[in-house]
């Protein structure tokens, strides 16, 4: 689809799963098409090797590979936000660095979360990637890292100029109009498909999305109606796709989302250890909701 972004960052973005051999080895012909599909469908990007990448249970030689093959199977590199989240600074420059030679547009980084960094520590930490000479997108989860990246900690890093946008994952919606006031210029991008349309209305310019990768077409209708606040549009789609929209905030998103995408007819496949498949009450809800979506004709 043509690219009327502004910036590298905008729009949609897909966190990307991982198309896994059952052995459990990358597929990357599957990963590049599943690229080129979910452009083809109505999305503006990918965010390959973030966790729903699987990013932590990849090899160097692996991860380095996934952002090549999505840089050139969406024939643009700003269409790519590589994930560069590592335990140390200098590793996490590094692979801002690998993301820079492959051509990708921009990366995301967490903060430290090897321990419960500081003001200062994570202020240092931005910097360093900042170096590598790609725009830093920071993204804050602090329920899964233990450290927060509030509004006046990223209206620092904003004027550290270590950082352009955040994706924000607190699922706490009133941060939004706080980092407006803080630091007006700071993009923020929804990071959690269930807080989509609130962080839409509040002025989000972007969201990395972790259902568009079963169901881009519907995404994309929701996700541009949700920023033009066309809610006669985006409140229905919104409520119809809820259901299956806040997998992506518990803990077993990665496999909820690749089960979506099997039942839609999308190679997701299985993960790598310590995730396990989707069992008993779990496997299926996320079944009956995608079924039920489906049954709908969202796609």
């Amino acid at each position: 689809m043509p690219d009327t972004r502004t910036r590298p960052w905008h729009g949609i973005m897909v966190a990307t799963t991982l198309p896994l051999r059952e052995d459990l080895s990358v597929d990357l012909d599957a990963y590049a098409e599943h690229v080129r599909w979910l452009i083809a469908h109505g999305c503006d990007g990918v965010v390959p090797n973030g966790s729903l990448g699987e990013y932590q249970t990849l090899t160097d030689a692996e991860r380095a590979a996934v952002v090549r093959t999505a840089v050139a199977a969406a024939g643009d590199g700003t269409r790519v936000m590589a994930g560069v989240a590592a335990y140390g600074s200098a590793e996490s420059r590094r692979w801002a660095e690998q993301a820079a030679e492959a051509g990708a547009g921009s990366v995301l980084l967490l903060p430290p979360n090897a321990y419960r960094a500081d003001e200062a520590s994570v202020r240092a930490h931005y910097a360093e990637v900042a170096r590598a000479g790609l725009p830093v997108v920071a993204y804050n989860n602090p329920i899964d890292t233990k450290v927060d990246l509030t509004p006046a900690l990223l209206a620092t890093l904003h004027a550290d100029g270590t950082v352009v946008a955040v994706k924000e994952f607190s699922g706490d919606v009133r941060r939004a109009y706080e980092i407006a006031e803080l630091a007006p210029g700071l993009d923020l991008l929804a990071g959690a498909d269930d807080v989509l349309l609130e962080l839409a209305l509040a002025g989000a310019v972007g969201w990395i999305g972790g259902y568009p990768n079963a169901l881009p077409e519907s995404a994309a209708t929701l996700y541009r109606a949700a920023v033009a606040g066309d809610l006669a549009t985006a409140l229905p789609l919104y409520k119809a796709l809820h259901s299956l929209y806040r997998w992506d905030s518990r803990t077993e998103f990665v496999q909820a989302i690749k089960l979506s995408m099997d039942i839609a007819g999308r190679p997701g496949g299985p993960t790598r250890a310590p995730r396990l498949p989707l069992t008993g009450a779990v496997e299926a809800a996320v079944r009956a909701a995608t079924e039920k979506v489906l049954a709908e004709g969202l796609r």
